[in-house]
């Protein structure tokens, strides 16, 4: 299990890594709307697994996820700006979760929607790069709104 927790939180590192380089994140869509699943980790109120939607940062690895509940869907890409102000802001204020890299046997990492923009953030200012977003006046900007909202 432990090695499990290993290669999930690695995973997700590269998925920070590689969104913030590419500037796309792709995720699974239908007619109905984007892959889901419900957490493992995180219970709401009522004691209900917390719902979640899932991301990855390579197109093949997202196909490779599109079977059983999910064989209808197709890779869709988003661009990382879009995603961090747009999905990442709305799953905050809709009580959703972020999965990252899920795998075919759908274990992949689950994180806060607003600790993964102060992750990408952190990732995009290392290595020196900005991002046009409709909302916010670049990355700093995103970043230290959404640290405030965190307090």
């Amino acid at each position: 299990m432990f090695q499990d927790f290993i290669t999930i939180k690695t995973r997700h590192l590269r998925f920070v890594k590689t969104v913030s380089d590419s500037e796309i994140v792709y995720g699974l869509k239908s007619k109905n709307g984007y892959a889901t699943s419900s957490s493992t980790q995180y219970e709401d109120d009522v004691g209900k697994p917390i719902g979640m939607i899932c991301f990855w940062a390579e197109k093949v690895r997202a196909k490779s996820c599109a079977k059983d509940d999910w064989k209808k869907y197709k890779v869709s890409e988003i661009p990382l700006a879009e995603f961090m102000e747009n999905w990442c802001i709305g799953m905050a204020n809709d009580g959703l979760l972020i999965g990252t890299q899920f795998d075919q046997n759908l274990l992949g990492h689950e994180v806060e929607p607003l600790d993964l923009i102060l992750e990408l953030t952190s990732e995009l200012k290392s290595i020196e790069k900005d991002l046009n977003f409709k909302k916010f006046n670049g990355i700093a900007d995103l970043e230290k709104q959404v640290k405030e909202i965190n307090e």
